[in-house]
């Protein structure tokens, strides 16, 4: 996920006020953000968070050694915001259409979402949107990359909303973030979030098998179940409200018989979640995603989703080699966008 106006065009934002908000919110971040060493050295600092610090020093490591990630400022700062979230996105779609919403920017481009630093704004953004005819949905994120170009300021730092997620977790998002620094293409989300999520998952799954311990690959595999369980039950909904859309169109359904069939579509969504929720045990961290599903939301999940087999089929053709994978995924990003998401699925296909 990217920072949201500040680096994506001084003069891109589309009203003052999101400009200031971005801006504010960006510096504001800055500012809390200290050396981890100044962190390590203050007597203060929970021995808890402590050793997360030192877990992520050794994963910063890790992504420069061994999954060739760069090697800069990104990382090595943490800021405590004292909220759960470092930003709210907001994302729309039309009621019958899982086609996002975008916002354009200069040297981002067009992407399906638009940040927010205050979560009054993004829900302000959202309550606009569907004013506007569309469904929207806010959902906050715990980190953002700003594609290296705060380094000279200190880069991407760590922090408080993410530092206590499972290990393997944490593993993963520093990758994801860092691999937006390698490659990133204007215009093109689920290009981009598909090869930072394949990147995290290759990245994670090297770091847990060499670098984790079995309390931590045991926390991991729990949690990644259920998020694998979580997927691929969205997935199915997804292509099921897909298919009544697509339908719609070539048969030319009307909009109460859509309706219809979108609604028992969400609740069969709904009850299937409820079973899984059971087998969990309660868990209930996908709870607030559920409560606000709608096209917008599903729309949102497969920009990180769709491209990633082609990206792990890519991996394996370039010899699993860090090197020669991202010099694939830059020769690739020369292609049409149409062009190059075949050319993933026909790979996904192949492997």
């Amino acid at each position: 996920m990217l920072v949201p106006c500040l680096l994506l065009g001084l003069t891109g934002c589309a009203d003052t006020r999101y400009y200031w908000q971005s801006v504010a919110g960006h510096f504001q971040l800055m500012q809390a953000a200290r050396p981890i060493e100044h962190w390590l050295a203050d007597s203060t600092t929970p021995l808890a968070l402590q050793q997360r610090l030192k877990l992520a020093q050794d994963m910063r490591r890790f992504a420069v050694t061994e999954l060739h990630l760069p090697d800069n400022a990104s990382y090595h700062r943490y800021a405590d915001l004292q909220r759960h979230h470092v930003v709210w996105n907001v994302v729309a779609a039309p009621e019958f259409s899982l086609t996002l919403k975008t916002w354009c920017f200069p040297v981002a481009g067009c992407v399906g979402y638009r940040g927010y630093f205050f979560e009054a704004d993004a829900r302000a953004e959202a309550q606009a949107q569907r004013a506007a005819g569309l469904e929207s949905s806010v959902y906050g994120v715990p980190a953002y990359s700003t594609l290296g170009w705060m380094n000279w300021l200190g880069g991407d730092p760590l922090l408080n909303t993410f530092i206590y997620y499972p290990e393997g977790e944490v593993a993963r998002l520093l990758f994801h973030e860092l691999s937006h620094q390698v490659v990133y293409v204007p215009d093109d989300t689920v290009f981009n979030e598909s090869f930072a999520t394949a990147v995290e998952r290759l990245g994670g799954a090297l770091w847990l098998a060499r670098q984790a311990g079995p309390q931590a690959h045991q926390a991991y595999a729990d949690f990644d179940a259920r998020r694998q369980q979580f997927r691929l039950l969205t997935r199915k909904t997804r292509n099921r409200l897909q298919q009544i859309y697509t339908s719609a169109k070539l048969v030319g359904t009307d909009q109460a018989t859509q309706a219809t069939l979108k609604y028992q579509a969400m609740q069969d969504f709904r009850v299937a979640y409820a079973e899984l929720k059971t087998r969990w045990g309660g868990y209930s961290g996908y709870d607030a995603w559920v409560a606000q599903a709608n096209n917008a939301a599903f729309g949102a999940q497969a920009a990180y989703d769709e491209l990633v087999p082609g990206f792990e089929a890519l991996f394996v053709r370039a010899g699993r080699h860090w090197p020669a994978f991202y010099d694939a995924v830059r020769q690739l990003a020369k292609s049409s966008k149409h062009a190059r998401a075949q050319q993933l699925k026909q790979w996904a296909i192949e492997q």
